[in-house]
């Protein structure tokens, strides 16, 4: 199965892969070994990894964060504070801030395994049940309104695994093969995964979105048009919601609304290059009052 899949990888990154092949085999054994040990969980205690992750990566972080805010509160708390001083705690906030990522990027990089097994023990859930019963948070109970695979009775609720994407009613068929796992980590590291139609390039983009929506700044995932853009955040938007994270387009909102501002408040946003381009513009051209920025930033991109 290994010496197949390297072959297909062959095509996928060329011959160079090899050497980066024997780097991350290592990693897709940890995931599956992670991903085997879920699959005695219960869908609640499944959930609740999510959360068990976010509170290690904010104990992890907590640190600098503390020294982050202790310089702000020094410049907020001395509004005559001598210009020179304040720039000087500026250049120190600003790399604390790049510290900060670097510490991010370490906290990911250990939940790697788990993260990604998650992901995947999820998929596989959505194959293999019609329905999927859940104790439901406030999160649930607010996306039954208007999300048709939510249902919730009382104090019980059940994720369907059947739902509109693009039009069309599909049902959840898909569980991470390595290649995807391995496309996965290579788009984590920043590097360009090279897929071709049909070897999931989608579905393997759900496993470092997943991971990185847990540092909960931002994830945007790029496509080429209107269609591409909605249609993914239907299709891959169950497996995020089931996890608590929050998932909007761009592209469903006219420019200089609240919708859309709030699209880019999602832990996991998709859109076209168009959209978030002109959006990038417009906050760094036209607007002169914070509360006027569309966009908060983001921590993370995938470009599809």
């Amino acid at each position: 199965m290994q010496a197949f899949i390297e072959k297909a990888l062959t095509r996928i990154f060329g011959d160079k892969h090899e050497k980066d092949l024997k780097q991350l085999w290592p990693r897709v054994h940890e995931i599956n070994e992670q991903f085997e040990k879920l699959q005695s969980l219960t869908n609640d205690e499944l959930r609740a990894k999510t959360s068990e992750f976010q509170q290690r990566v904010t104990d992890y972080l907590a640190d600098i964060d503390q020294d982050i805010q202790e310089h702000r509160d020094n410049i907020a708390d001395n509004p005559s504070m001598d210009v020179e001083e304040k720039e000087s705690i500026y250049e120190e906030i600003d790399r604390l801030d790049e510290q900060r990522d670097q510490q991010v990027e370490e906290i990911l990089d250990q939940l790697i395994p788990e993260g990604f097994a998650v992901v995947k023990e999820t998929a596989r859930r959505f194959v293999e049940n019609d329905t999927l019963e859940i104790t439901p948070d406030q999160l649930d109970k607010d996306l039954s309104v208007n999300r048709d695979y939510i249902e919730i009775n009382g104090e019980t609720g059940k994720y369907y695994n059947t739902w509109i994407a693009g039009g069309n009613r599909i049902k959840w068929d898909m569980v991470h093969y390595d290649v995807q796992l391995i496309g996965g980590l290579v788009l984590h590291q920043g590097k360009i995964a090279e897929m071709a139609t049909g070897e999931g390039k989608t579905v393997a983009a759900t496993l470092p979105a997943y991971l990185n929506g847990l540092v909960e700044k931002g994830v945007h995932i790029v496509t080429v048009n209107n269609y591409l853009a909605k249609r993914d955040t239907e299709w891959m938007g169950p497996l995020y919601e089931f996890h608590g994270l929050t998932v909007d387009c761009v592209n469903r909102y006219d420019p200089h609304t609240e919708g859309r501002k709030e699209a880019y408040e999602a832990d996991i946003t998709y859109g076209t290059n168009n959209e978030f381009g002109f959006d990038y513009l417009r906050d760094n051209s036209f607007v002169v009052r914070p509360e006027q920025l569309m966009q908060r930033g983001h921590h993370y991109a995938i470009i599809d």
